[in-house]
């Protein structure tokens, strides 16, 4: 029986309702045993142990790494770390990666630009293997007030998501480019995935220092180019393919969904992966450890460092 991963921001009751909606859906197609929905399907409220955070990173990698294909659920402009570096970590290992989306907005790099994509980062359209965008709402009604009939409008939206997200699974879509297992003992190649919110020379230092230590890099310029940036996320994607190791910038209030794809790519394909410490503030949950990311982002990195020794430091480990 093939399994499907439903991924889904989950952190509010309406994320969870949204991804059980979708769940119950693909179930009522494929049945119960062939949908894995997290938060769900690990227990997650009344689950003990005194690293909570690391088991359900670890339940839920395991079926990451036995699915047939994922259902993933994103939302822009702000999109789910967690969702992102799961994509990555289906992507990388060759798995469908089937996208859904109700966002009425759509971006592009510049203010007149002509290529408009369904997320603000090229590299998860390039990875999909299909993404459904349902933008609009659905027809009007005549039952109940005019919040019910709201409600439904928007329901309709999200139905119409999930039953095109099973015909895709009936389908078999074919997945996107999946990278090769890291050839850690080959020639030193490092891929450097630097923050879209401008940059403050971090990433020309880690460069430099990597270069120092025999490294050739791969800077990251999807984000950097307006002329054709689907082009730029396949040499992104290259790359990644092509290097030992990666380093990548979390830092802000949250990780960007490039970089938490490259993480979730990494951790699937042996790749050492390192960031700075991201120097937010911490989370707190019921039952879990403090958190300085999103849990699917804390261990799925290989090392954080404070400065360029530490991170040599975890080069020369």
């Amino acid at each position: 029986m093939a399994l499907y991963y439903v991924a889904h921001r989950l952190f509010a009751a309406h994320d969870r309702s949204l991804g059980a909606y979708v769940a119950h859906h693909l179930a009522r197609r494929f049945g119960q045993d062939a949908v894995f929905l997290p938060f769900c399907d690990t227990d997650e409220e009344n689950l003990d142990d005194p690293r909570k955070g690391q088991r359900l990173f670890d339940l839920d990698r395991e079926r990451l790494t036995r699915i047939d294909a994922m259902v993933a659920i994103l939302h822009g402009p702000s999109l789910d770390d967690g969702v992102c570096m799961e994509i990555g970590y289906a992507a990388s290992r060759g798995v469908p990666v089937v996208v859904i989306t109700t966002d009425f907005q759509v971006y592009g790099p510049t203010a007149d630009a002509a290529l408009h994509l369904p997320f603000p980062d090229p590299l998860l359209h390039h990875v999909a293997s299909q993404i459904i965008a349902v933008p609009q709402l659905g027809p009007p009604t005549s039952i109940g007030d005019r919040f019910e009939r709201f409600l439904g409008q928007n329901l309709h939206a999200i139905t119409q998501a999930a039953t095109e997200a099973a015909d895709a699974l009936s389908r078999r879509p074919t997945p996107g480019p999946a990278l090769q297992p890291a050839n850690i003992h080959g020639q030193r190649r490092a891929y450097l995935e630097p923050s879209p919110y401008g940059g403050d020379g971090w990433t020309a230092r880690v460069s430099d220092a990597l270069h120092a230590r025999g490294f050739t890099t791969h800077r990251a310029g999807r984000l950097a180019t307006a002329t054709d940036p689907t082009r730029a996320a396949l040499t992104d994607w290259t790359a990644l393919g092509q290097a030992n190791l990666a380093v990548v910038d979390l830092r802000g209030p949250e990780t960007p969904p490039g970089a938490a794809l490259i993480v979730g790519a990494c951790a699937a394909t042996g790749r050492p992966v390192y960031a700075p410490e991201p120097g937010c503030w911490w989370t707190f949950a019921h039952g879990r450890e403090p958190n300085y990311r999103n849990l699917m982002i804390q261990y799925g990195l290989t090392a954080t460092f404070s400065d360029l020794v530490e991170l040599a430091k975890h080069l020369e480990g």
